[in-house]
């Protein structure tokens, strides 16, 4: 008789749904395409895919989108993305640079693109992709139609609610415990500026998972879901404020303001022609919301935080993010070893 096969660990993947970026300036703007970055997902499921199982949601159960802004080559330098991006920039600004040359002088950047689409296709089903803006690079914004494409090929995946996670994990009679995972990741990109912030379900998710010391990871403009903590959500759906809740005080990083101005002048997001502004900045909000959080001068620089009274961990942008997949590894193997 052969023995049952051992379930596997499960970690929950949290990723905004959210399609477009509201600004506050150019005035009456309808705001711009958007979505989650790659990078800073594929890193962590790839360190992990091997032995753990995914439960995927977004805040409304909708699918998330790809923004097509991070498939530019220099985001997938990880920690070497500031002397990637000095090098993909000149490259790009030869005369007669093309999209393909630029390709063929990056062919790790290029590798690792290419793997981390895969792995998307695989675990995260079949999702919609931003629309190019007038900034985006050239290079990325030459294979959108080639990534929508092999998108459309693949099979819908669920995603659960926010809400439904947590009256899954309420049910007696449901399998699904909070309380079970192994762990919880949410990447940035603009679009969790959207649906994580102000958010009174995903306030009673990340109190579910602290109440359980589940680790969560959130990096680049995720941890802005933790200005959701003040928010709990009663069993008959009553949501209720508290400003001095269990997260407050917890130090963390994230992406700074002077690097956001940076991108709102010279970067993607940035309106040809206009002044162009956030309706808020991540760091401004958290710092407001009364948590301790840790920059670095270059907005560039590899920072990652874990606070293990809050069993939160933090990287503050897609240059981190190899450096907080190993940390969260060395975190999970410290629990399993003390168990």
């Amino acid at each position: 008789m052969s023995t049952p096969a051992t379930p596997r660990p499960q970690a929950l993947i949290v990723l905004s749904s959210a399609r477009t970026l509201p600004l506050s300036k150019p005035a009456g703007s309808p705001g711009i395409s958007t979505g989650f970055f790659l990078v800073e997902l594929a890193a962590v499921m790839a360190a992990f895919e091997e032995d753990y199982d995914f439960i995927l949601a977004t805040p409304d159960g909708n699918p998330p989108q790809l923004d097509i802004n991070g498939l530019a080559l220099n985001f997938h330098a990880a920690g070497s993305m500031v002397s990637a991006s000095a090098r993909t920039t000149f490259q790009s600004a030869v005369k007669h640079a093309t999209p393909q040359a630029l390709r063929e002088k990056n062919p790790d950047l290029l590798k690792r693109r290419n793997v981390e689409l895969d792995l998307a296709r695989r675990h995260l089903g079949r999702i919609p992709v931003s629309q190019p803006l007038p900034k985006t690079d050239a290079e990325a914004a030459s294979i959108r139609d080639e990534v929508v494409a092999d998108f459309e090929a693949v099979q819908q995946r669920t995603y659960h609610s926010l809400q439904e996670l947590i009256e899954k994990h309420r049910d007696p009679a449901d399998d699904l415990s909070l309380a079970d995972l192994a762990f919880v990741h949410m990447p940035g990109g603009h679009a969790p500026m959207v649906d994580f912030h102000d958010n009174p379900w995903m306030g009673e998710l990340l109190h579910t998972l602290r109440d359980s010391r589940v680790p969560i990871s959130l990096i680049c403009h995720a941890p802005i879901a933790l200005t959701s903590a003040r928010y709990r959500v009663g069993d008959e759906g009553t949501v209720t404020t508290d400003e001095r809740h269990a997260f407050k005080g917890a130090n963390i990083t994230t992406v700074p303001r002077y690097g956001e101005r940076m991108m709102l002048e010279t970067g993607y997001p940035k309106v040809p022609g206009e002044a162009t502004r956030l309706t808020y900045y991540v760091d401004v909000a958290l710092k407001s919301a009364g948590y301790d959080v840790d920059l670095t001068l270059n907005p560039s620089a590899v920072k990652v935080v874990w606070d293990e009274e809050h069993a939160l961990l933090t990287g503050n942008g897609p240059q981190s993010v190899d450096a907080q997949a190993e940390r969260l590894a060395e975190i999970l193997h410290s629990r399993t070893r003390r168990q």
